[in-house]
């Protein structure tokens, strides 16, 4: 099956699960997750006017963005978008010896879980003419393999965030337990969405908090029923087979897409 295929029919799950809970489909965004991708499905599903796409590595994003950046520079006039209509997402976990180098190419880092990385990217971001768009990973299962703030200190960072100036505070992030038990991953995404609705109650955060990233290529309906405004696809859009990332371990959960 072609690539654009697989986007339309995850495209049409989105809009089927949102259907279903009376949201509108059109104020979610689709990041597809590129670890498994070849240059040329990522090409395609650009001619076919998809703009989001999201790394776990700062290594793979970069080398993505400069890949797709060289082809649009050498192919504009065709019809393609400008480099600048192509978003990418940092979505894994970043260190803070790598957040120079995430912040240069990301338009929205997902994965902040700490007050030293939120101070990292902020004073990064003091150096440039625009702020630097984050959302707050938490761990809202208690996982020790995965990443993200733990529950109980969300808050009080979330409050620590909003102090930065040069941050764009813009939602939460999380990832569901890898289980075939649809009962526990809703509740992952309903601790989510009820965090963020006490954070904007208690009115921590400015207008730009908006957005609630869960969800991947297992449960993204789910997340989806439960407020996602962002869902991270990879392996329902591209298949499994890794085929063109450089080779490094892969020691946690945040490979899973």
């Amino acid at each position: 099956m072609a690539v654009t295929e697989r986007l339309h029919q995850v495209r049409q799950r989105i809009i089927d699960a949102a259907r279903r809970v009376k949201r509108n489909p059109d104020k979610i965004t689709l990041v597809a997750v590129t670890k498994n991708a070849t240059l040329e499905q990522i090409q395609e599903l650009i001619q076919a006017g998809h703009r989001d796409f999201g790394e776990s590595r700062v290594q793979h994003l970069q080398l993505r963005a400069q890949e797709i950046s060289h082809w649009l520079g050498e192919n504009q006039g065709g019809g393609l978008p400008a480099k600048s209509e192509i978003r990418w997402h940092m979505i894994g976990h970043l260190q803070r010896n790598k957040a120079a180098q995430a912040l240069s190419i990301a338009d929205l880092v997902h994965s902040v879980d700490s007050l030293r990385l939120a101070e990292q990217l902020n004073e990064l971001a003091a150096r440039r003419e625009h702020p630097a768009r984050i959302l707050m990973e938490v761990n809202t299962t208690g996982e020790a393999s995965k990443f993200g703030i733990p529950m109980p200190a969300a808050i009080h960072l979330a409050e620590q965030i909003e102090t930065m100036a040069h941050l764009e505070f813009t939602g939460l992030m999380t990832m569901a337990e890898l289980s075939s038990n649809s009962d526990e991953i809703r509740e992952s995404f309903v601790l989510l969405r009820e965090l963020f609705e006490e954070i904007r109650q208690k009115r921590i955060v400015g207008p730009h908090f908006e957005h609630l990233s869960m969800g991947m290529s297992n449960d993204f309906e789910i997340a989806v029923e439960q407020g996602a405004t962002m869902v991270r696809v990879g392996t329902a859009i591209f298949g499994a087979t890794e085929t063109n990332s450089p080779q490094e371990p892969c020691g946690n959960s945040q490979d899973r897409v």
